[in-house]
């Protein structure tokens, strides 16, 4: 129970990712606040969290509004008196397998804005009560496609640089009061895909121009990482625990690498 007592926000909380790291800082004992536009998705993983006997709410929050967010942040912080964790685990559909030539303005930016957007916006919302409580842990998430270099993945790369960029700067900023953030940079989740996350979408616009269906493409992917094999849903969400725990009290401005050793750093 090393979250006991503590209090978690997860943004994106209803899906794959989010709801995993939702049940995982309940099973180590905080209550935990789900925040997401899915009405049914938070609420099954609400129910997951209820019936293991932790303690976890939802509310209907899209992270790309600030006002939204801000809103939502004052009413966790007046009902339970602060923000001990944030976690922002949302996703967002966006284009990828086309190359530089046929890539549109808008198809490239919008990743980048999307995800830069949301991060700054959740961050900005919970630093507030954090720093007037002296501590606080902000997690944010990116892939190792930032270390990629090549065709189709152009405007995600950028998107996974600025968040890891901003996780950084914002360390930097916030650590003087108590505040540490943190970045996970995980590789393709399986069971993410399997499981009906928008990745699965995603990966599918750039496995069939390769002639390959989506088992084909992630076998790929793990036979190019150090342990021939991708991230699991539970690493993520246990590492998730750790870095949010006062065991990881030392860690700051850094990315927590679960690539499998597809990225050296």
């Amino acid at each position: 129970m090393i979250l006991r007592r503590k209090v978690a926000v997860v943004y994106g909380g209803g899906g794959v990712v989010g709801g995993a790291a939702a049940r995982a800082f309940a099973r180590a004992g905080a209550r935990v606040f789900l925040a997401g536009r899915s009405p049914e998705k938070l609420d099954a993983v609400a129910r997951d969290i209820v019936a293991a006997g932790g303690m976890a709410e939802t509310a209907l929050v899209d992270a790309l509004d600030e006002d939204a967010v801000n809103r939502h942040a004052d009413a966790v912080v007046a009902e339970v008196g602060s923000i001990d964790i944030a976690f922002n685990a949302v996703g967002v559909f966006h284009v990828q397998g086309v190359p530089l030539a046929g890539l549109s303005l808008a198809d490239y930016s919008y990743p980048v804005e999307a995800y830069t957007r949301t991060n700054f916006i959740t961050a900005k919302a919970v630093a507030r009560h954090m720093v007037n409580e002296g501590a606080g842990v902000i997690l944010m998430l990116s892939t190792p496609v930032s270390k990629m270099a090549g065709p189709g993945y152009l405007g995600h790369c950028v998107a996974c640089a600025g968040v890891e960029a901003l996780s950084r700067h914002l360390a930097g900023e916030l650590g003087a009061d108590g505040v540490r953030v943190l970045c996970i940079r995980s590789h393709a989740i399986p069971e993410a895909v399997t499981l009906g996350s928008h990745s699965r979408e995603v990966f599918r616009q750039v496995a069939l121009p390769a002639g390959m269906d989506i088992d084909e493409m992630l076998a790929g992917a793990a036979e190019s990482t150090l342990l021939k094999r991708l991230p699991r849903l539970a690493e993520i969400a246990n590492t998730a625990v750790f870095l949010a725990s006062e065991q990881a009290g030392a860690m700051t401005g850094t990315v927590v690498n679960l690539s499998c050793g597809m990225s050296a750093d």
